[in-house]
């Protein structure tokens, strides 16, 4: 499948891990829906490791779902799911084994890719672990993303390689739809802020067709689920999710959306936001403003219909640290006679229009972040 911009969807795995089962399947269906999710673009809820039983058919020697968690079959659930207006979305791994020890896809990549297809997946996320050493990761994603493909059914492949193996510079040719270029994301502001960070180099390697997944969302778990950790406040689970939302990475929920906060609801459906992950031209943030410890970087992103997208950042702990943006350095010189209208991203107010620069003092773990269009200068 090629995605035209970044997917978004629901993951099992940060709040439940291996706690999974139908009842919560289907729960989680009807919140997506009842919360306004869906409507916002998540479209896929995806089960991740844990569905499977530990052992192949005898007979069939097809994976097959635990008789426990999903009595009714893995079927009946995607019927549910789809009935919703959702899609669906299933997990395997490129080794002999699940990253829990349950049966991996190595060397059964078109049986499995024909049993998910079965089923009515709509989405693989195929991860890495226990791959024999003598099989190149690039040609066991290319054969799962060709086996999906063989299947008639248009099945999303997210790759989840963890940044290893130089996935960058390959990734693309396998014909995956997006790819996991970090290691497990933990719900702690240190965490994620790592994760962006690392990433800094990246920004090419991310557009239409192929996005670079920087790992699930910990927005709204506050500490609690299998990805737990100490938790974040919702200054910075708003940062998170605007620096997701300004790299363009997939946008995969990781709370538990049964009970979400109204916070936690509003920020992941604000309209602007999404609007800026999901720009048609899928073109990459760069940077205006380069700063010590890349803790006080300026990022700009041009969108499509005249926009520009502006966010201030402090990642450190220093208070009240002040920022200087000057509009020459993002292609608008004051000889040009244009100026910057903006309008706050996080609450649709207009903040006001701006020429040869803007500035902006911005606190521990916050950001100021803004929908830009030029406009002539008075």
């Amino acid at each position: 499948m090629f995605p035209k911009t970044p997917p978004m969807g629901f993951n099992t795995w940060n709040t439940f891990a291996d706690k999974i089962d139908e009842k919560l399947i289907r729960e989680t269906a009807d919140a997506m829906v009842e919360t306004g999710l869906r409507d916002a673009g998540y479209e896929y809820l995806v089960i991740d490791d844990c569905w499977s039983e530990r052992q192949r058919d005898p007979v069939t020697n097809k994976i097959i779902p635990d008789h426990v968690k999903f009595p009714n079959g893995m079927k009946a659930v995607s019927d549910y799911v789809h009935s919703r207006g959702l899609k669906f979305g299933m997990y395997s791994c490129i080794g002999t084994r699940t990253c829990a020890d349950y049966p991996g896809s190595f060397d059964h990549e078109y049986l499995d890719a024909a049993t998910f297809a079965e089923y009515g997946a709509d989405f693989l996320k195929y991860d890495t672990c226990y791959k024999p050493a003598a099989a190149p990761s690039h040609l066991l994603y290319r054969r799962m993303s060709m086996a999906l493909q063989a299947t008639g059914r248009d099945i999303l492949l997210s790759a989840c390689n963890w940044g290893m193996d130089g996935v960058h510079d390959w990734i693309r040719s396998t014909g995956a739809g997006m790819f996991r270029s970090t290691g497990d994301i933990h719900d702690s502001y240190e965490c994620y802020k790592q994760i962006f960070l690392s990433q800094l180099g990246n920004f090419a390697h991310n557009g239409a067709g192929c996005f670079n997944d920087i790992d699930m969302l910990t927005v709204g778990m506050y500490a609690r689920g299998n990805a737990g950790l100490t938790g974040c406040t919702d200054i910075e689970y708003r940062t998170e999710f605007a620096l997701w939302c300004m790299f363009a990475s997939p946008l995969m929920i990781g709370c538990d959306v049964r009970n979400m906060n109204d916070f936690t609801r509003e920020l992941l459906t604000n309209p602007r936001l999404i609007r800026i992950n999901q720009d048609i031209e899928c073109r990459p943030p760069f940077i205006a403003v380069h700063t010590e410890k890349d803790e006080n970087n300026v990022y700009v992103r041009l969108l499509s219909d005249n926009e520009i997208a502006i966010m201030f950042t402090n990642l450190g702990d220093e208070e009240g640290i002040g920022t200087w943006l000057a509009f020459e350095d993002i292609g608008l010189p004051v000889s040009s006679g244009k100026a910057l209208a903006l309008t706050d991203v996080f609450t649709g107010e207009y903040a006001g229009t701006f020429r040869e620069y803007k500035s902006e003092r911005v606190k521990p773990h916050d950001c100021a972040f803004y929908i830009a269009k030029i406009v002539d200068a008075e």
